[in-house]
């Protein structure tokens, strides 16, 4: 969804431009959730015939010794492709609501976007460029972010969904050949399922953990290094200090996404140095602040001369800590690393 700004002087355009974007968004909203509808009524039909398809392999193997080979392949056939069909339709509907949730926070943001305009207008124009430059921002990141998602979608949970495709089909033909061999793919099959499947719960915990509003801060953010390690083989430390208590639920969302995206920024720099980079996250919760630190070990960068889209993540961060009454600190000096600070008084949080 881009919007380009018009100049803060003009405050009709913008705010025509904001009411603009605000309708398209509403219909697209309203779109998806017929689309969403239709596609769970579709569900439905395709649970009903994969349980049907399903029973009917269930006798077929029942019968293994006294059934054909046709029947055999046959039903083993229609039986991967329903699972297939459910696989995909329920893909579907987990992007549709993944994009319906996505939309619903845009048409959020901009009412705000929309409402501060108008209760600052009275106060003079220069709000109008501030907030202009800030939605303009927002709007760039959340580009860039859904990129960075279609692409890992692209080369990952849907180049699998591809191969077992191909796979399907090849163990189909090798069942009228060689049945041993068959099976053997079948099973090469499962395992390449179940490991995907394990990717998918990687990257669904990265958008969005589910324990950070059951358990809090602390716990997922244990469980995300963890996983961080994994997917990306560095050596990542995390020291605790202090309370562990749960916190305001907006301060607990500023601070994991502020430490998701250092620990990538990190990660990401870094990955062609010859030496893997090692990451450290301190994190101290005392009665009236919580203060984080992350440094790397990498190549660091010069904060004065920033590229405006590797700073982008930056910039977010400090907006957002900054809406909280609190302060970040940026040093970073090239080939000695970078260290940041971010530091929210308790207290204080709205």
């Amino acid at each position: 969804m881009e919007m380009n700004l018009p100049e803060a002087g003009d405050t009709n355009d913008f705010f025509q431009k904001i009411q603009a974007e605000l309708d398209k968004s509403r219909r697209a909203l309203q779109e998806i959730q017929i689309l969403l509808e239709q596609s769970q009524g579709e569900l439905a039909k395709l649970t009903q015939r994969n349980a049907a398809i399903t029973g009917h392999l269930q006798l077929i193997l029942s019968q293994f010794d006294t059934a054909s080979r046709e029947d055999i392949r046959m039903a083993f056939t229609s039986a991967m492709d329903s699972q297939q069909r459910l696989l995909v339709m329920r893909g579907q509907i987990e992007k549709l609501q993944s994009d319906q949730a996505s939309l619903k926070k845009y048409v959020g943001m901009l009412e705000m976007v929309k409402q501060y305009l108008t209760e600052g207008q009275s106060k003079g124009k220069d709000n109008l460029k501030g907030s202009s430059n800030l939605l303009e921002m927002l709007i760039r990141a959340q580009e860039s972010e859904r990129q960075r998602l279609s692409r890992q979608m692209h080369d990952g949970p849907a180049q699998a969904l591809s191969n077992f495709i191909v796979q399907t089909e090849i163990a189909s033909r090798l069942f009228e050949i060689d049945p041993n061999r068959a099976k053997e793919e079948l099973a090469a099959l499962k395992t390449a399922a179940m490991n995907t499947f394990q990717k998918v719960r990687t990257f669904i915990f990265a958008l969005r953990p589910m324990m950070l509003d059951d358990l809090g801060l602390i716990p997922t953010l244990r469980r995300y290094v963890e996983s961080f390690k994994e997917q990306w083989g560095l050596d990542v430390n995390l020291t605790i200090k202090g309370q562990e208590k749960r916190l305001d639920p907006t301060l607990e969302v500023v601070i994991f996404r502020a430490i998701q995206e250092l620990m990538g920024n990190a990660a990401r720099h870094n990955e062609n140095q010859p030496v893997k980079v090692q990451i450290n996250i301190q994190l101290l919760v005392s009665e009236n602040l919580i203060k984080v630190t992350v440094s790397d070990t990498g190549k660091g960068f010069d904060v004065q001369s920033l590229p405006e889209g590797d700073g982008l993540g930056l910039k977010l961060i400090r907006e957002r800590i900054e809406m909280l009454n609190g302060r970040v600190d940026i040093e970073s000096t090239l080939g000695q690393g970078s260290r940041i600070t971010l530091e929210v008084p308790i207290s204080e949080v709205k």
